[in-house]
């Protein structure tokens, strides 16, 4: 037979009954609310993973269908995996790879579409610098040449900021504005990594300007 609770016991459960009737509610609403997020989460990362696999292999058809040059098949391809997951960077990619077919194939408003969806609806700015670069040169070719200087002289991530300059240095240059163009080139220059090979294109562009990258603004003197 259990021993009857000494008065120590005894105390130490009221506390623990107080304790629950006071705080029982609200630390099971917390648990619960916790457990539930963490469901949530797991939930999330299922759907998450569940989608980027049904998008890699919708990209997987998007790609086939480039490199075979079947063009139905790719328009249909596209327009699925944007309409059913826009958000994963596969949609993002299938978008400029149709771009880039489209172009090949002379279908220059198709391929003017699938860039202007990139940079509309990427959530990667890479991807929209991309595809900001590209329809720029579509443009040109257009002389569009308003348009493309409003894509090349938008936000871009710094990496892109050096190619951005070296194509508005050549907008510029279609325009016959030689010291825009000078100055573009420098910025061009200067955001270069020092072993870049595209710095030396640019120099080469400078060079036939007459120009010289290292060279600094003579500043004057306070008399």
């Amino acid at each position: 037979m259990a021993s009857p609770l000494d008065l120590e016991e005894q105390e130490q459960l009221d506390e623990l009954k107080h304790f629950w009737k006071r705080w029982g509610d609200l630390i099971t609403w917390v648990l619960i609310a916790v457990l539930g997020g963490y469901a949530a989460w797991m939930g999330w990362q299922s759907y998450s993973a569940k989608q980027a696999t049904q998008a890699a292999a919708l990209y997987d058809t998007v790609e086939r269908s480039a490199i075979g040059g079947d063009m139905a098949l790719l328009e249909r391809s596209v327009t699925d995996i944007k309409d059913k997951f826009a958000s994963t960077t596969y949609a993002q990619q299938a978008a400029l790879l149709a771009a880039r077919v489209y172009n090949d194939k002379d279908r220059k408003a198709d391929a003017k579409a699938q860039l202007t969806w990139v940079i509309d609806k990427a959530s990667d700015e890479g991807y929209q610098a991309l595809a900001r670069l590209r329809l720029a040169a579509l443009l040109v070719e257009d002389k569009a040449f308003d348009e493309a200087r409003k894509h090349l002289s938008a936000k871009t991530p710094e990496a892109f900021a050096p190619l951005m300059a070296d194509r508005l240095g050549d907008l510029a240059m279609l325009q016959a504005q030689s010291s825009q163009a000078v100055q573009h080139y420098k910025n061009a220059w200067k955001g270069f990594e020092p072993n870049a090979e595209y710095r030396r294109l640019v120099a080469v562009k400078l060079a036939a300007l007459g120009a010289d990258p290292e060279e600094t603004p003579a500043v004057e003197s306070k008399k």
